[in-house]
């Protein structure tokens, strides 16, 4: 049976029990207190824990996973992978143990056909009511329901919260797979865990007590990788047909074949399960960086290239081997076909990125294990993991395999401490937002209160920007407060506001609060936020009068701000269209800033933009713009705003319903946003920058309406001022420029010829400063030198005239620095003196540091009154040898 049929009995099984079938989750969760999704029950977890309402109440689905909390262990055991899919069914609140036991077993015995006398199973010890159902109502011998402590058959999603007790179904894979020391299920390798069933009913509170649940729900886990080693009589994961293509052709590619060699086969191993996950994380818009997910996934990447290494790989390759993963699984997973060549260019960027510093690293770590051994150390320093780290872009796991083969460790305290003290230093320029944002934390109970006891605020800023409404708290100082007077500081909450809070990449609505009748309330709302979910708070300054709990008052946003806003967020989504549309449908937003100024949009994307494509771009933009498309909204389920092609973004947190904003036939997309009526409103568009902030992530900056206006007449001005300036017409610009170019080169060519006649005649007149130590020629002093370029010609010229013999030289740079060079011929070298070692010698002398090959070596410095210091040390340099 292949994974696909394996895969598609499963899902089609619970379809006949009622079960919605749910197609895979992304790798990056909604949930921000996650990496990556782990488990199949990562996406429903908001549901599980009541944090959305939702109609669904059985569910199936076959969930791609990343884990990587055990990755010294891929290929070396037979079960540990990175990548690897969790088939699952979910009960939320419907149906509970005995409907998850009898599917289980009816699912495993009829239609996968195991032998009943090769499956057992194991219990929570204290769950009596699992072990009646296996027993007596499936007929499970006693013998073979096995009970377990909690750390085994117990979940839980932290130290409080909801838990319970599981059943886990296990096969017997015979004697020949028995351990050593036996053991029985559980501990034996002859007994394979296949599925856990997770019977969520507690509760656990504070105190250790648990409590029942009112609703008592479902989740389980099969591993598709783990069912089909058993059902394909693999001795291994790694021999199914989700690995075994992969590996087969890696081994042709390098000339080698499977299952000769360990070293070479554990190489195979971790290849194949990388790139696995390699391509379905790039696909699921994640990129390689030194942080977050894309760490991960520069680490999966670069780990997988270094085991390249170990069976003759020493170009990048692992792009080659991407396709075939694609090819494998494209139809369950039809997205990494379209991904394809993105996917691609991203490893092959990645792989080219580490190749230029592996060498290098790989050399500096062989000195470190031997400088190691030397002192009968077992540890390497924390201090040079991180440098590896962070020069050499080693991660810290890759560090630890090639250590371990030596037998070696890292001392990753050490290392762990390094990493917090570069934290803490990127930490301090925003160390004032986060104390803002621990201050508000301190506050959600106060919030939450409001929120409980006097409702949610309903927004009505779609439709106006003024209504009519009721004060139901102000808060002062972290207080709740009866009422705030002219000067005070606070925060205001209205039963209803046309105040749209900061939220998507989206900045929050200014205006007043003023009386509806009377002119002796002025309140100023300086930002709206929304410090928990439900609740909008109007941060505000009492201008004028007093305001009351309780009292009726009249909101009213700032509108030339609220429509300047609007502009720039309905252009953020003809940008998004724009670029997909140019630079293809790989692109997804991965942040954004929309306010009354500008907006700023950041995506993924494998290389900086070139000109002709930022012209499409905008261009494409303003055809929209002048094609006055309607903007439209509304209200959708999830579901169904995926099914028509809203494009949901990474990270943000839906409910079941969702509001989908469609532009013409150009745009759709799911947003909680205010947004213009027609893209005309926009008037114009114009892109001020485009740049990478990180690897594989770019940052357009872009203006609308009047400020794109104002920007272009500023450049306008400034075209006509260098015109002038050139001599020129606007149009003639660029060919002056180029003319002043060519000009300015020839001129230095021509200076540079005069300099070289100059030097040749200069070089006579050193030579009779030539010294002569332990019959060896030595020349060492101050030249002037343009750059480091004319003083290795100072120094070649030196070394031609004198045959044989050692030049050192320094020159002060027009920049206010030192330069410091080193020559000794050849038939010095080979009698053991070193430019090298000259130049590391003299270079503190000047503040600086240098180095370079025995013959030739350079160094720079600050202190320029120190250069005659370090060339006298010179001479003694070679008094001393």
């Amino acid at each position: 049976m292949t994974s696909n049929e394996i895969r598609e009995k499963f899902l089609k099984f619970f379809e006949s029990k009622g079960h919605k079938r749910t197609p895979s989750a992304s790798l990056v969760p909604s949930d921000p207190s996650i990496l990556l999704t782990i488990a199949g029950m990562v996406p429903f977890k908001p549901i599980f824990l009541g944090q959305v309402k939702s109609s669904l109440k059985r569910a199936v689905t076959s969930q791609k996973c990343i884990r990587t909390n055990d990755i010294e262990n891929v290929g070396k055991t037979a079960r540990h992978h990175t990548f690897f899919e969790m088939l699952g069914n979910f009960s939320f609140g419907d149906y509970f143990k005995e409907d998850a036991i009898k599917w289980a077993w009816e699912f495993f015995t009829e239609v996968i056909g195991f032998p009943e006398e090769k499956l057992w199973v194991s219990i929570f010890k204290d769950d009596d009511e699992s072990y009646d159902i296996w027993h007596n109502l499936i007929g499970l011998h006693e013998e073979r329901i096995v009970r377990l402590g909690e750390e085994d058959n117990f979940w839980k999603v932290g130290p409080t919260g909801p838990c319970g007790p599981c059943s886990e179904i296990y096969i017997d894979l015979g004697d020949e797979k028995a351990s050593k020391g036996g053991g029985g299920v559980g501990v034996d390798e002859r007994y394979l865990e296949l599925w856990n069933l997770v019977f969520m009913q507690y509760n656990r509170e504070e105190d250790g007590s648990l409590t029942p649940l009112p609703k008592q729900n479902i989740d389980t886990g099969l591993g598709l990788e783990r069912i089909a080693s058993v059902l394909q009589k693999a001795d291994t994961d790694f021999e199914t047909d989700l690995f075994l293509p992969i590996i087969k052709f890696v081994a042709q590619n390098a000339g080698i074949k499977y299952k000769e060699d360990n070293k070479k086969d554990l190489a195979l191993k971790v290849i194949a399960d990388h790139v696995r996950a390699l391509v379905f994380m790039i696909s699921d818009g994640i990129v390689p960086s030194n942080e977050g997910r894309g760490y991960v996934l520069r680490m999966l990447l670069r780990r997988a290239f270094r085991y390249g290494k170990v069976i003759n790989y020493n170009q990048p390759f692992l792009y080659e081997v991407a396709p075939l993963v694609i090819n494998l699984m494209k139809e369950v997973y039809p997205e990494i076909y379209k991904e394809e060549n993105r996917i691609c260019q991203v490893i092959l960027a990645e792989e080219k990125r580490f190749q230029e510093t592996l060498n290098i690293g790989i050399q500096i770590l062989d000195n470190l294990k031997k400088e190691l051994k030397q002192k009968n150390k077992d540890k390497l320093s924390g201090r040079d993991a991180f440098k590896l780290y962070d020069t050499y872009g080693f991660p810290l796991e890759l560090t630890r395999d090639i250590l371990e083969e030596d037998g070696l460790g890292i001392e990753e305290d050490d290392f762990k401490n390094k990493m917090k003290i570069q934290k803490e230093r990127s930490r301090k320029s925003w160390v004032k937002t986060k104390e803002s944002s621990e201050d508000d934390n301190i506050n959600q109970k106060l919030y939450q209160s409001i929120l409980k006891e006097r409702g949610e605020t309903e927004f009505t800023g779609y439709d106006s920007v003024e209504d009519k409404s009721k004060v139901i708290a102000i808060t002062k100082e972290g207080k709740l407060v009866d009422k705030a007077a002219a000067g005070d500081e606070c925060k205001i909450f209205l039963e209803k506001t046309p105040f749209y809070d900061e939220k998507g990449g989206q900045i929050g609505d200014k205006g007043v609060i003023t009386f509806a009748s009377k002119n002796n309330l002025l309140v100023e709302i300086l930002d709206t936020q929304a410090p928990v979910e439900g609740l909008i708070a109007h941060l505000a300054e009492v201008s004028k009068g007093e305001i009351k709990v309780g009292e009726e008052v009249l909101a009213r946003v700032d509108l030339l701000r609220r429509k300047a806003i609007a502009r720039n967020h309905t252009a953020t989504h003809l940008l998004h269209g724009a670029l997909r549309d140019v630079l293809g449908d790989h692109v997804k937003q991965s942040g954004s800033a929309v306010n009354n100024h500008h907006l700023r949009f950041d995506f993924n994307h494998f290389a900086p933009l070139i000109m002709e494509e930022l012209k499409k771009i905008e261009s494409l933009v303003n055809e929209k713009i002048l094609n006055e498309l309607k903007v439209e909204t509304r209200i959708s389920t999830f579901d169904k705003a995926k099914e028509i092609g809203a494009i949901a973004l990474f990270g943000e947190k839906y409910g079941e319903e969702v509001r989908v904003v469609k532009i013409g036939e150009f745009s759709l997309e799911l947003c909680g946003g205010t947004h213009l009526n027609s893209t005309s409103n926009i008037g114009l568009f114009k892109i001020l920058s485009e740049e990478g902030i990180g690897s594989g992530i770019r940052r357009i900056e872009a203006v609308t309406g009047e400020r794109a206006l104002k920007y272009i007449k500023e450049e306008e001005c400034i075209i006509k001022e260098a015109s002038g300036k050139l001599q020129t017409t606007p149009s003639g610009i660029l060919p002056k420029i180029d003319q002043l170019i060519d000009d300015a080169n020839n001129m230095k060519k021509k200076i540079q010829i005069i300099r070289n006649k100059l030097a040749h005649y200069e070089v006579d007149k050193l030579l009779f400063k030539k010294k002569e130590i332990k019959g060896i020629n030595i020349i060492s002093l101050k030249v002037e030198a343009e750059d480091n370029n004319d003083l290795r010609n100072w120094g070649d010229l030196i070394k031609d005239k004198i045959k044989s013999g050692i030049v050192v030289l320094g020159t002060e740079l027009d920049n206010g620095k030192v330069a410091l060079l080193a020559m000794v011929t050849d038939d010095l070298a080979e009698k053991g003196y070193n430019a090298g070692n000259i130049i590391k010698t003299i270079a503190p002398i000047v503040g600086g540091k240098g180095g370079g090959k025995k013959t030739m070596a350079q160094a720079g410095g600050q202190k320029i009154d120190k250069i005659d210091e370090a060339l006298e040390k010179a001479y003694e340099l070679v008094i001393s040898e």
